[in-house]
Order: C-alpha cells, then sequence, then structure tokens
C-alpha cells in the first residue's frame, strides 16, 4: 500500500458515547434547549472526536498550501503567476492578513510549497513539498498525472506527520495560496454538482465581467476536454485540480488519521476537503467549515459535503483567514459544552 492507502485504513469514527453523552449535557443545561444554536453541535462533535467533555484546543496550527496553475494562460486572473511567491514570502515574513488573524487566534502559521513556479532559497521557513512547478493548462489537457496527483495528497499527510514530530497538534486550519487557484476550485464543485460554471465561477481576484467570462468559458473548456470521472477523486484532481489542492485534501486525510478536527477556509480549501471526503467519507467526521466565502461555488461545496459554515462576514480571501477566526468560534464552543450548569447542578428542579 502507498502512504495515502495506509492513512485511510488509520481513520477511525469519533467516540459515540462521548458524544451522545455531550448532547445530553447540553439538554440538560440551565437554559432553553437548543438556544446556543450550532455552537452546541460544535461542541458535541468535538467531545466525540477527543472522547471527553472538556476539550481544551491548545495548539492551534494553519497551514497555507502554496502552488501555481497553468490555466492562469487563459487570463483567468486578474494578477500575474509571480504574485504567488511574493506572497509565500509575505507570509514567512508575518506581514499577511492571515498572519494577524492567526496571532489573534493563537495559532501558529506554516507555509507548504505544493507547487509554486519559483525556486526558493533553501534555507527560508516553507514546508519544501514541491510536485512541479505549477500545474499544466487544464483547457488542453489534464493539470497533472494521476501519479503527481497521489503526490500532491502524500505531501499533505507527510506535512501532518512532521507537526506532531514537532509536537502536539489539538485543531488544525487549513488556507491556501495560488493565482488562478478559483478556477480549478470551481471546476471540481461543477463536476460533483452538475451544475453550470455560469453559476458556479465567481471573480476570484476581482476580474471585471469580461474576465469573467473568459474564466467560465476556460473552466468549461478544461472540463470538456477532459471529461473528469467524478466517482474517481484522483481522476478529478489530476484532471482539472491543482497540486496545493491535493495538498489540501492530505491535510485533512492525514489530521483524520490523527483524530483531530480540521477548519477549512474558503473555496479552495473546501475543494481540497471534498476530495478528501470523496476518497475516505469518514475524513468528514473530522472536518468543520469555517465561514462562507463570497465565491459563488462555496455554498454549493458546503452543501455537498452537508457543512454549515460558522462565519459569514463576507469573506473571498484565502489563506486560511476564515479558518482562524473560526478556531475562536470552536474555542467557545468547547467552554459552553464543559462549564455551563446543568439544571441539577444549579438545583433548579421545574424548569426542565
Amino acid at each position: 500500500m502507498n502512504l495515502l492507502q495506509e492513512t485511510i485504513k488509520r481513520i477511525k469514527d469519533p467516540d459515540t458515547k462521548s458524544y451522545e453523552a455531550a448532547r445530553e449535557r447540553l439538554r440538560q443545561q440551565a437554559r432553553p434547549a437548543g438556544s446556543l444554536g450550532l455552537l452546541e453541535d460544535v461542541g458535541a462533535r468535538l467531545a466525540g472526536i477527543f472522547a471527553t467533555q472538556d476539550v481544551r484546543l491548545k495548539t492551534k496550527t494553519v497551514v497555507i498550501c502554496a502552488g501555481d496553475h497553468g490555466i492562469c494562460e487563459e487570463g483567468v486572473s486578474l494578477f500575474p503567476s509571480e504574485v504567488t511567491p511574493q506572497m509565500v514570502y509575505n507570509f514567512i515574513n508575518d506581514g499577511a492578513s492571515i498572519n494577524v488573524l492567526a496571532r489573534h487566534a493563537g495559532a501558529s502559521v506554516q507555509v507548504a510549497d505544493l507547487g509554486v513556479n519559483h525556486d526558493f532559497e533553501a534555507d527560508i521557513p516553507i514546508l519544501a513539498k514541491k510536485v512541479r512547478k505549477g500545474t499544466r493548462n487544464f483547457t488542453k489537457g489534464p493539470a497533472m498525472t494521476g501519479e503527481e496527483a497521489i503526490r500532491s495528497i502524500e505531501a499533505g499527510i507527510e506535512i501532518v506527520e512532521e507537526l506532531f514530530r514537532d509536537g502536539p497538534v489539538d485543531i488544525l486550519g487549513t488556507g491556501d495560496m495560488g493565482i488562478g487557484n478559483t478556477s480549478p476550485s470551481t471546476a471540481i464543485i461543477a463536476v460533483y454538482s452538475g451544475i453550470p460554471v455560469s453559476r458556479l465561477a465567481g471573480r476570484g481576484t476581482g476580474i471585471d465581467d469580461f474576465g469573467l467570462e473568459r474564466k467560465i468559458k476556460a473552466i468549461e473548456k478544461g472540463i470538456e476536454v477532459n471529461r473528469p470521472d467524478r466517482f474517481d477523486p484522483l481522476d478529478v484532481l489530476a484532471k482539472v485540480g491543482g497540486y496545493e489542492i491535493g495538498g489540501l485534501a492530505g491535510l485533512v486525510i492525514g489530521a483524520a488519521a490523527r483524530s483531530i478536527p480540521v477548519i477549512c477556509d474558503g473555496l479552495i480549501s473546501t475543494a481540497g476537503a471534498l476530495i478528501a471526503c470523496e476518497i475516505s467519507s469518514k475524513a468528514r467526521n473530522y472536518l468543520f467549515a469555517g465561514h462562507n466565502s463570497v465565491e459563488a461555488g462555496h455554498r454549493y461545496m458546503l452543501d455537498h459535503l452537508e457543512l454549515k459554515p460558522l462565519l459569514d462576514l463576507g469573506f473571498r480571501l484565502g489563506e486560511g483567514t476564515g479558518a482562524a477566526l473560526a478556531m475562536e468560534i470552536i474555542d467557545a464552543a468547547t467552554r459552553i459544552l464543559y462549564e455551563i450548569k446543568t439544571f441539577d447542578e444549579v438545583a433548579i428542579r421545574d424548569a426542565q
């Protein structure tokens, strides 16, 4: 077996007894039943994942997977591909949006090069997992080979294992960087949903109406040329995906095998999560949606995964920013479960 197959075999279901005990405690708390909405579901799910009602998320990490895309040749982005490595340097120099929001959430930030079209210096602090210097233009054929698709996913799994070698990880946030990567992400949800690309494609970095039309036509052509098999997630990834999307899928699978929760960010991170859950449905048990992006296809991804976003702030940035903010909400959910007293604990007898 390869690393991907071995990792999938290690994914366990969360502890049902702990989950049910948490649901019961939430029902018995001294407040109207269900009054804390989605936070109750989050708290109970975390109890099942960690097999305790007193979940403590002390070590938080956001991993940003970066890669470039051949589809940029079709004019699908406002910015050139050269921006991808420039932003990687910004991440490691602590100057980006994710650095600020992760710091606020008490999370560290790690950057992984899955396929950036640039030679980074050997001594800079990134996770060097480059599969290739950017995908191929999928309007002309597959974005990558099948072997490259597996390699990108296994790179994400390796990242999780390397994080654990350095110390404990209680929760993982996923983020992305890659000029042009909303196009492969949109292609992925188009394949799985059957919804026309024209309803799914968004403006990404801020393209105008003409740019959006070019983007739609390029994605449509890529799907027509490659005919990805929706029943084979590796085929979908290889034909219309991206190396960082494969890496993001590997992060979800690797974290699930380690029984730790993952918060996916926006459109691109959720595309990776979608591929992960198509490969292993059990990985879905460890997945949380940080927010609802304004990118049109993101809502359909969340619907496909049956995930409810924790936040809806009009974000369309990526980088893991929504995941970092959601960490604070998830922290609150753990305290709500464990610290709110039940009717019996506060000696209220007639309100149950």
